[in-house]
């Protein structure tokens, strides 16, 4: 029995377009604008910021691509090549032989507090400058709201 598809009516449709570029262009221009002027990739900036979220700046390989909805291939690559410019280090988690640790180095942590500055000011200026405190407020109870139900169902 084929499904009934629940197509977007023309509201849901311009809402839903709009989010999908906003979110396209904000992630493209704060992209160019940390290469450029921080010469940290967007991806880079991601890990890194997980990482100081973290205890200890450590974070499982596994949960560190789940938090980034990365697959385990793209986070252990992307590890790696971070590793090699000295931005993180690999260790080998002791209970787990098959698990391993991404950890913030110096040079990492140097290389995120470089950039946060101008990447805060870029936010301010593309985005929070343009939405009212009552805005703020409904967006961030819809986005808390959509990953509550996405955490309740990874697949």
């Amino acid at each position: 029995m084929a499904e009934t598809v629940r197509w977007l009516t023309p509201e849901e449709q311009r809402a839903w377009r709009g989010f999908v570029r906003l979110h396209e262009r904000l992630g493209g221009r704060l992209g160019r604008l940390l290469q450029s002027e921080s010469k940290v990739s967007p991806a880079d900036f991601a890990v890194l910021v997980h990482l100081t979220d973290s205890p200890h700046g450590r974070q499982r390989y596994q949960d560190l691509a789940r938090s980034l909805e990365w697959e385990k291939s793209r986070m252990s690559h992307h590890i790696a090549r971070m590793a090699g410019r000295g931005m993180v280090v690999r260790e080998e988690c002791p209970d787990d032989g098959r698990g391993a640790f991404a950890v913030i180095t110096d040079a990492g942590r140097e290389a995120v507090e470089a950039a946060a500055p101008r990447h805060v000011e870029a936010v301010r200026d593309l985005f929070l400058d343009h939405v009212t405190p009552a805005e703020l407020r409904v967006l961030t109870e819809i986005s808390e709201r959509v990953i509550r139900r996405m955490d309740e169902d990874p697949s």
